[in-house]
C-alpha cells in the first residue's frame, strides 16, 4: 500500500481507503458486525491508514462497529473519516443540515460513536440551501481550533460551490477544505468536466467513491443478460429501467477494454478499475466499499497493480467523455486551465 498526501495538507493516506457504509445496514446487503471487524483488521494489516464512515450510515451504527474493532489499539495506525449534514435520525434531533447547532451535536454523537477525542477529517456531506455556507465553514472552523477536528472535507457540493466556500475560507481566515469526496469510476467520470481542474489548482485531494461503477465494474454483468441479483438488481429501482440506463455501448465499451487488461494481468475487474483510479493525479486515496471478506480480498490486491502508459490509454480512450461546450470551445483555442 502507497502513502499519498491529501491535496496540499500534511496528512498523508493510504492510496486505498477502507468504505464502511455498509456496516451494520438493516438489509440484505449489510455487512455484519463480526464480519466489518474482521475487515477492518485485516486493512490495517495490509498497511492501510484510512477509514471512511458517516454519521448516517446505518444510522450511526457504522461509527460504532469501527470504535469496536479498533478497540484493539490501533486507534493510531488509521485516521478516521466521518461526515455531517443527513442526520442519523433527523425526524428525531433535528440532525440534518449543516446549522453551527447540527455540526455542533452531531459531531459530539460521531466522537462519542467512534470512541475517539479527535476527528481527523470531518465532510459537509453536502450542500444546505437553508443554511448561509458562512456560517458551516466557521462552525467547522471552530471544530478544528478546538481540537475536535483534524482537517475538513466537501462532498457533493457544486463547483460554483466549492469555490465559494475557499473563497469566504480565505476572507474569514477560516480553515480551509483538503479532500473531496465525489463519485468517480471508469463509468461515471463527470467530475472531470469542472472538479478535476478546480481541485487540482486548489490542492484538494480528491477520494473516490462508487470506484466500480456501481456495480457495474465487478465482472459480473453480461451483454443481453439483465440481472436477477447483485447490486443492480437489489436497488429498489425499475430492474429495466436501472440496467438499461447502465447497459450503454460506451459502458460495454469500458467493461471490454477493462477485462482485456484484466486478463493479460492476471488480475480481476475490479482490479483493473481500482488500478485506474488511483492513477489518476486528482486522486488521494480511492474508497473501497466491499461487502464482503472475499471482496475485500480482491480489492485490496489492487494496491499491488500498477497500470503501463498504454493501459491507462486504453482505458481513458475507451471511457472518453462527450465532448460538451464550453470545455471543447476551450480546448481548441487553448483556454483550458
Amino acid at each position: 500500500m502507497q502513502n499519498k498526501r491529501l491535496g496540499n495538507s500534511g496528512l498523508y493516506v493510504s492510496d486505498l481507503s477502507l468504505g464502511t457504509m455498509l456496516f451494520g445496514e438493516d438489509s440484505g446487503r449489510s455487512t455484519p458486525e463480526d464480519e466489518a471487524i474482521r475487515m477492518v483488521h485485516a486493512y490495517v494489516d495490509h498497511g492501510g491508514n484510512h477509514i471512511d464512515t458517516a454519521n448516517v450510515y446505518a444510522g450511526g451504527r457504522s461509527e460504532e462497529i469501527i470504535a469496536k474493532a479498533l478497540q484493539n489499539g490501533s486507534r493510531q495506525q488509521v485516521t478516521l473519516a466521518t461526515k455531517v449534514r443527513f442526520g442519523a435520525s433527523p425526524e428525531a434531533d433535528m440532525g440534518a443540515g449543516l446549522s453551527r447547532r447540527v455540526i455542533m451535536e452531531q459531531v459530539e454523537r460521531s466522537l462519542r460513536r467512534l470512541g475517539t477525542d479527535v476527528i481527523d477529517l470531518y465532510y459537509m456531506h453536502g450542500w444546505d440551501p437553508h443554511t448561509p455556507i458562512a456560517e458551516s465553514l466557521r462552525a467547522f472552523d471552530d471544530l478544528v481550533r478546538d481540537g475536535k477536528v483534524r482537517y475538513i472535507g466537501v462532498s457533493n457540493f457544486k463547483a460554483w460551490q466549492v469555490m465559494q466556500s475557499l473563497g469566504l475560507s480565505d476572507q474569514h481566515g477560516y480553515v480551509k477544505f483538503v479532500a473531496a469526496q465525489y463519485q468517480y469510476s471508469l463509468i461515471v467520470r463527470d467530475i472531470e468536466y469542472e472538479f478535476s481542474s478546480l481541485f487540482a489548482s486548489q490542492g484538494i485531494g480528491c477520494m473516490p467513491w462508487g470506484p466500480l461503477g456501481g456495480g457495474f465494474l465487478t465482472g459480473k454483468y453480461k451483454r443481453d443478460e439483465q440481472p436477477t441479483q447483485g447490486r443492480i438488481a437489489d436497488t429498489g429501482d425499475d430492474l429495466e429501467e436501472a440496467w438499461e440506463r447502465r447497459a450503454t455501448q460506451r459502458n460495454w465499451r469500458i467493461v471490454d477494454a477493462v477485462e482485456q487488461i484484466a486478463g493479460e494481468r492476471g488480475a480481476t475487474v475490479p482490479q483493473v478499475a481500482l488500478a485506474w483510479l488511483r492513477a489518476q493525479p486528482i486522486v488521494s486515496s480511492v474508497i473501497i466499499g466491499a461487502r464482503t471478506m472475499e471482496q475485500f480480498a480482491d480489492n485490496i490486491a489492487a494496491a499491488e497493480l500498477d497500470l503501463t502508459t498504454e493501459e491507462l490509454s486504453v482505458l481513458d480512450e475507451a471511457s472518453a467523455l462527450p465532448e460538451m461546450y464550453p470545455y471543447r470551445m476551450m480546448q481548441v483555442f487553448g483556454m483550458d486551465g
